[in-house]
């Protein structure tokens, strides 16, 4: 148990692949603190800080705004232990703005900028949002949680991939054993093509959970986009070892099987697929499948394969 609770530890290499760093970017995070020359680890919500800080750097803050900006979301949220994670902060004419639910306050000064006309929280942000007072206005895991539940509804979306995977992000620097949500930000990496990242966060999700057959499934199909078959079909086999009833693993297993010329062993599956699954669509392409690697001296079409979650 403890091994899987273990903080993941991301490479300066790595960092700066993830977020995509500029030389001058990079340069401007080094200036604030957030980059160390010399070759250490950084936690997920040391990458999330990262990625704040050159938000509001390429929204135009200059570098001082911005380091006054990552002090005002600490100071506004004294108790929480990711700060940058539970709040948002925004580039706003000449300041940044740190906001939080309906609540929004100077990142340099503190003040409450009230845009609502209800008396009541007036009265309430009068009374009890002060430096040093204000705590975070969810507990943490609950934070999780509620991000979580936001990056799932916009992943679906092409035009909200961006912002789902912020979510994720800010997800995984509250809790960085959130196994769902490491495979689920894997999924739209992999979807964007950007297939070494999906594998680190397919990873990173047996990492905090062995038993995810959805993330060993997932580097079975990366395996497959790549060409490596027999990697695939080891991780679709880690898939079925932990769900032998998970269909989607089946299925393509028995069709990398039939690619790779095992004919015998993809009928297996293709049964055990049939066995799980008589009426949909997938259904009537695994049986012609499996007719066709039952046929005399059949090869095998390869087949349509199936995404996971």
């Amino acid at each position: 148990m403890a091994e899987a609770q273990r903080e993941r530890v991301f490479s300066l290499r790595e960092l700066t692949r993830l977020l995509r760093l500029t030389p001058k970017r990079a340069a401007q995070l080094r200036r604030l603190g957030l980059l160390r020359v010399e070759s250490v680890g950084y936690r997920f919500r040391e990458l999330v800080a990262c990625r704040v800080a050159a938000a509001l750097l390429e929204a135009g803050a200059s570098v001082r705004r911005v380091r006054e900006g990552l002090a005002g979301a600490r100071r506004l949220a004294p108790n929480a232990e990711t700060p940058l994670a539970e709040l948002r902060l925004l580039v706003e004419g000449q300041r940044i703005v740190v906001a939080h639910e309906q609540l929004r306050f100077d990142a340099r000064t503190g003040q409450a900028l009230l845009d609502f006309p209800e008396l009541e929280l007036e009265r309430e942000t009068r009374e009890s949002l002060a430096w040093g007072r204000v705590r975070p206005l969810i507990p943490p895991r609950d934070a999780a949680e509620v991000w979580f539940e936001r990056a799932a509804e916009w992943d679906g979306d092409p035009e909200r991939w961006e912002a789902a995977v912020d979510a994720y992000e800010r997800v995984l620097a509250i809790d960085p054993a959130y196994a769902a949500a490491w495979n689920n930000l894997g999924l739209l990496q992999h979807r964007m093509g950007h297939y070494e990242l999906a594998g680190d966060c397919y990873r990173a999700a047996l990492e905090a959970d062995q038993a995810c057959p959805q993330a060993a499934f997932n580097l079975g199909s990366l395996s497959e986009d790549l060409g490596d078959l027999p990697s695939a079909i080891g991780w679709y086999r880690r898939a079925l070892e932990v769900d032998p009833g998970y269909a989607d693993a089946h299925f393509n297993l028995a069709g990398v099987l039939g690619r790779a010329g095992r004919n015998d062993a993809a009928v297996l599956h293709w049964r055990r697929y049939l066995e799980i699954d008589l009426g949909s669509p997938w259904a009537q392409i695994a049986r012609s499948h499996l007719e066709a690697a039952e046929a005399p001296g059949a090869a095998g079409d390869e087949p349509g394969e199936r995404g996971g979650r």
